[in-house]
């Protein structure tokens, strides 16, 4: 968790130093840089997230600040099939302006669109959603946090009337009798945050993961349930069914704080554990220790992350979870609640300001007239020029360059060439565009099939603000100005909006106007910024939101006396186990599954890069069981084939008894041959637009 600190090195004369946050995962640990001639310094800082430690992501971050890779100027292509070329910013600008007109003249304000990253700052993802709505009056604006939160928000607001990933601290972790984690592995994707685990553990805490992988996690837990992958509904069903039987049902909180109970009550009933041990795997034991162990304790917690949520049935799953701890009498209460594990940075706020098809700022429906007229007078626009909703990321991207689709496409902070499921797919489409632009500091997959390519600033070279996934917001500090010939995002909204006749006034390129503009915009709505400052940020160690006014005190835990609902009353729903999408077959007879590798992040175009982390995870592998492997004849590292109905992967075998006999996995964070999502099932959720990335059917062969 912590060691030497780690350097990059740049020329300049006076030592310098920034209280900052970590670029990686939600956790957003505290670090402070420091820069002494060309040496820049990382070492953790007292926070109350990582508590002083940082992952080797975070001791390593600041080495890719003057990569060699480093953007510094334009890219542009001058014809399709022709290689990418250095221009100065005036032409890429004037060509991406051009480009739009045109597209916009011959096929309306929709043929072009705008896909985003949960990792920008607010005042970035604010200004984003608004120059797509202003500037470009498309209603096509989605985000890659589609894919990482969208089904426990969706189910947060269905229940709960908002959406915080956590709505209560993170310390709470520490003080729970019994925590329950579900598709969670925090040991490789926020490994600080396990210094909390071990508070609770050393507090005589009981720890219990949900995984079909023996994980890094799920080694230190007290009880390790290995579900067959897709089955996380049922399991909870059956939790509910046992609190019932048991009679740990809390009648009052029930009675006085929900609505719905009854219907669930009925639909629970059918949930015998010994049927759900013979769907999922999990013994009748293990259900009945797990329901005893939430139910018969002062404070519980229940969590669930991406293995839980992406699927095609994943709103529903977090549901089924939430039901059982509204049951239970848990929200709200100190110590106590459900929560889900935001994963990359910035993903909480970065869905709250305006990047999702859907929602305007301050988590304020588009669809919403009394929105749009609060966030229309903010911009200084008549409501009725403001789009509807867009459609959400994956439909979005399958839609690109076909007749009724977007014609051109802006990317900021993202890569959905090796991160949107069904890539090969996804490529295709990007391909067939009439023009793609990518905001980047590095040339990643997406960026070497754009025809302009724009170098941005870093993040220790930038001022803002982040959201955690307590809710809490932070401030991120610049360390330096960008390199020569790169400009913030900010600097190339503001350019753009001006050569497309927006007025220059609406879009600043100070971050601290926008995060002004921002607390206006969001006034009154669910994530409610308005008495957040960066004063305010900085005399403290961060702002939870809600906060609707300076002087009025922030809101840590949510839930304490009423739910954000009409009647203030949180939301039963009856929710029934269905198959995945793609059930296994005799040509497809495995069930395959995702996720990340301790050393690597999201799509790899950061981490791969830092030589460290290379060593550490230098490339995809296939993790089967060693049944599995005996029988298709494989040895350990010797390279397989990974067959869907979609395409393949290929890498080397990796032999682990931590896995399921009739499931293999594979990390995501690797382009070309090992590219698992050139695998994965483009199902998606009906209601948060979510992929189901965790489950399909497969073949494993020899190449």
């Amino acid at each position: 968790m912590t060691e030497g600190a780690r350097v990059a090195t740049r020329p300049e004369a006076q030592p310098r130093e920034a209280a900052t946050h970590c670029p990686y995962c939600a956790l957003q640990c505290g670090m402070v840089l420091r820069q002494t001639g060309r040496r820049i310094e990382v070492t953790p800082r007292q926070f109350p997230t990582n508590r002083g430690g940082l992952c080797q992501k975070g001791w390593t971050a600041a080495e890719l600040l003057d990569h060699p890779d480093r953007l510094t100027t334009p890219l542009l292509r001058d014809r399709p099939g022709a290689g990418l070329r250095p221009a100065s910013w005036d032409e890429a600008l004037d060509r991406i302006a051009a480009g739009l007109r045109s597209i916009q003249h011959r096929h309306g304000p929709d043929a072009v669109a705008v896909f985003g990253g949960g990792g920008l700052t607010n005042e970035k993802a604010y200004a984003l959603g608004k120059f797509a709505r202003v500037a470009l009056r498309t209603r096509h604006i989605d985000y890659n946090g589609r894919w990482c939160m969208s089904s426990a928000a969706a189910a947060g607001l269905r229940a709960f009337g908002v959406d915080r990933g956590l709505p209560f601290p993170l310390a709470d972790l520490g003080r729970a009798d019994t925590l329950l984690l579900v598709g969670a592995n925090p040991a490789e994707t926020m490994p600080p945050l396990l210094r909390h685990l071990a508070e609770q553990r050393e507090r005589g805490g009981r720890l219990i993961v949900v995984d079909p992988r023996l994980t890094a996690t799920a080694r230190q837990a007290d009880l390790h349930l290995q579900p067959l992958p897709g089955t996380d509904l049922a399991v909870a069903n059956a939790l509910l069914h046992i609190a019932l039987t048991e009679g740990w049902l809390d009648r009052a909180y029930v009675a006085d704080r929900t609505t719905g109970f009854d219907e669930v009550r009925r639909t629970v009933a059918g949930y015998w554990p010994a049927e759900v041990e013979r769907l999922s795997g999990i013994p009748v034991a293990d259900l009945e220790a797990t329901a005893r162990a939430l139910a018969t304790v002062d404070r519980a917690i229940i969590l669930t992350a991406r293995g839980a949520e992406q699927h095609a049935k994943g709103v529903d799953t977090v549901t089924a979870f939430i039901n059982l701890a509204l049951a239970l009498g848990l929200p709200g209460r100190p110590g106590s609640g459900y929560g889900c594990l935001t994963g990359q940075g910035n993903g909480q706020g970065g869905r709250e300001h305006g990047q999702k098809a859907d929602q305007l700022p301050g988590y304020r429906r588009i669809d919403d007239p009394a929105a749009r007229e609060h966030v229309a007078g903010v911009w200084g626009v008549d409501p009725a020029t403001l789009p509807g909703p867009g459609v959400p990321a994956y439909q979005l991207l399958d839609s690109l360059g076909t007749a009724d689709g977007p014609r051109a496409l802006l990317v900021f902070g993202s890569n959905p060439v090796v991160s949107a499921p069904r890539a090969a797919r996804v490529e295709s489409r990007l391909r067939d565009l009439d023009l793609l632009v990518v905001a980047d500091f590095l040339r990643s997959e997406t960026a070497e099939l754009a025809d302009v390519v724009l170098p941005v600033a870093q993040w220790a070279e930038e001022d803002g603000t982040m959201t955690n996934l307590e809710g809490r917001v932070l401030r991120r500090r610049a360390l330096r100005e960008p390199p020569p010939g790169v400009r913030t995002d900010l600097a190339v909204l503001a350019a753009l909006a001006d050569r497309l006749d927006a007025p220059k006034t609406a879009f600043p390129t100070d971050p601290r106007l926008v995060f002004a503009e921002l607390r206006r915009a969001s006034a009154g709505g669910p994530a409610d910024y308005a008495g957040i400052s960066w004063d305010r940020i900085d005399a403290d160690t961060g702002v939870f939101w809600p906060c609707p006014d300076l002087d009025a005190p922030d809101t840590p835990r949510l839930f304490a006396d009423r739910f954000p609902t009409p009647d203030g009353r949180a939301r039963f729903r009856a929710v029934t186990h269905r198959p995945a999408a793609e059930p296994v077959c005799g040509d497809y007879p495995l069930h395959f599954t995702t996720g990340r590798v301790l050393a690597q992040y999201q799509s790899g175009a950061q981490t791969r890069r830092v030589a460290a982390l290379r060593r550490a995870a230098p490339g995809g592998f296939v993790e089967l069981h060693p049944d599995l492997a005996e029988r298709l004849g494989v040895a350990d590292g010797e390279e397989v084939r990974v067959v869907s109905r979609r395409g393949e992967l290929r890498a080397p075998a990796r032999l682990s008894a931590a896995i399921r006999p009739d499931t293999v996995f594979a990390p995501f964070h690797w382009p070309g041959a090992a590219r698992a999502n050139s695998v994965t099932n483009d199902a998606v959720d009906p209601v948060s637009g979510m992929p189901e990335f965790k489950i399909c059917a497969v073949r494993v062969e020899k190449p």
